[in-house]
């Protein structure tokens, strides 16, 4: 079969070259390719006449890196096969931040070449020397070319490597100041390891894309930190609150909550953050998202006490929940528009309530409707319920009809209990009504209240700039006002 021995050059010059790498390479036994000649070795190898090639070229004709590891891979492959072995050198240690290793790997597990490993000092032995920190105090290497903001952590050593040029220093400084303060103090090391060539240099974080050299030898250090306001933006730390809060050591209070206590609580700040969403106020919305957050940590913490659940079960189930229901996003449907991802939405529950045991068709098809819910919105759920066996109208016109019919019934009772009966009647067909113009009852009902409540606190203002008190006017005058107040909230 086909072979590729992987070559590690090491991270420095020629004294770092594994004695065991050295005699391969000279050895004249297989031919050389070399990922780049962008290396301290190269000048020696060159100096000891091993004849070599590589895939420099590659990186110049191709878009992007991704391309380029795929061209370098199927080429080895080629010449693999063609030579029988070959020796391909890369910088450092081949199993450390060398994407085309990773994907040989992958072509000798599904049997199309055989790779032998030959290691050399990776550059996080230089660079933990370079910026002198032991690594068992926890650390992590990321790749500066695709971080991510979720990838951060604060608590642990960061290594970034792929910083290879400007544009990806800018990505990682702006990545970075996703958590970090623009002035945290970060560490950028060139060339770790490396005589006469090695730089370390600590810069605040604003300044990383400003530096000049930045190249395939560029590495970023940022070290972990205690600070609250960086801390305080994890969610660990989040969980770590909440558990201290309930602990032996924490809040009497907290420490007493049970999940019925917390019931009404949780009712509450959903119908704060709920408020927010009607008054259109993101900075009074970010913080009662909060407190329902808080909600579900505490009932999450209280779970894990009780050696129910954890917050980790709760994500965990509702990521599994989100990507099973939505087979067109991450599997392979192709539902076409929103009406149909809301009649699969339903048959993808049916079925999960299966796998539960549960036979769907033995329910009524009003059950699963939360008692807790307002009724406007528990009218319209059963209104929905009973629409999707065809129990509805055909068309609004009779839906109009179904109105007025009941309107006349209320001005014809005459008693408190008829009123109130067909009051009711009343208003389940207007929210049937709503529901056929594609209008929420709750949040339609909820933007009138709001604006009643700003023309009217109008009025009031208008009545104390003048020195009146509302009880003393007539009705006249605030209706003047009312008339008024509809220019500034229409």
């Amino acid at each position: 079969m086909a072979k590729v021995i992987v070559a590690g050059l090491g991270s420095g010059d020629a004294d770092q070259l594994p004695l065991g790498v050295f005699r391969l390479l000279t050895s004249a036994q297989y031919p050389v390719v070399l990922r780049t000649i962008h290396h301290p070795v190269v000048t020696f190898l060159r100096e000891q006449q091993v004849n070599f090639s590589s895939y420099d070229e590659v990186y110049e004709k191709s878009a992007g890196f991704n391309e380029v590891y795929e061209q370098i891979v199927a080429d080895l492959v080629r010449r693999a096969g063609r030579d029988g072995t070959i020796v391909y050198g890369v910088p450092g240690h081949p199993m450390v931040a060398e994407k085309t290793v990773q994907l040989l790997l992958d072509r000798e597990k599904q049997g199309t070449i055989e790779v032998e490993i030959l290691g050399g000092a990776s550059f996080i032995d230089a660079l933990m020397t370079a910026v002198k920190i032991d690594p068992i105090d926890g650390f992590v290497l990321l790749d500066g070319s695709t971080l991510t903001r979720e990838q951060l952590n604060p608590d642990v050593h960061m290594v970034i490597a792929q910083v290879y040029n400007e544009w990806v220093a800018s990505h990682l400084k702006l990545t970075l100041m996703e958590l970090y303060p623009h002035d945290y103090l970060i560490r950028v090391v060139t060339a770790a390891g490396i005589k006469g060539m090695e730089r370390v240099e600590e810069i605040p974080l604003f300044e990383l894309d400003r530096l000049k050299g930045v190249h395939q030898l560029t590495t970023v250090y940022v070290p972990p930190t205690d600070e609250a306001h960086i801390r305080n933006r994890q969610f660990t730390r989040l969980k770590e609150v909440i558990a201290r809060l309930r602990s032996p050591e924490g809040c009497p209070w907290d420490r007493k909550q049970t999940h019925r206590s917390l019931r009404k609580y949780l009712i509450e700040e959903t119908y704060e953050a709920v408020d927010a969403i009607d008054r259109e106020d993101p900075d009074h919305l970010c913080e009662e998202l909060g407190d329902v957050l808080l909600q579900i940590m505490l009932h999450s913490q209280i779970a894990e006490e009780e050696g129910f659940f954890n917050v980790y079960d709760v994500i965990s189930a509702l990521n599994e929940k989100m990507i099973r229901r939505h087979p067109h996003v991450f599997g392979e449907e192709n539902w076409r528009d929103a009406n149909e991802v809301v009649k699969n939405w339903q048959q993808l529950k049916d079925e999960e309530k299966k796998e539960k045991g549960i036979d769907p068709e033995e329910d009524s098809l009003l059950a699963g409707i939360p008692r807790e819910l307002p009724a406007t919105l528990t009218a319209l759920q059963l209104q929905k319920k009973a629409a999707r066996v065809g129990f509805d109208w055909d068309r609004i016109e009779d839906v109009m009809a179904k109105v007025e019919e009941e309107w006349e019934e209320l001005k014809a009772a005459s008693s408190v209990k008829e009123r109130e009966s067909e009051m009711g009647d009343v208003l389940f067909a207007v929210i049937n009504l709503a529901r056929f113009y594609s209008v929420d009852p709750e949040a339609a009902l909820a933007a009138t209240n709001l604006k009643f409540k700003q023309r009217f606190t109008y009025i009031e203002q208008k009545l104390k700039e003048r020195n009146l008190d509302p009880k003393q006017v007539d009705l006249q005058q605030m209706e003047n006002l009312w008339v008024e107040s509809k220019k500034f909230y229409p």
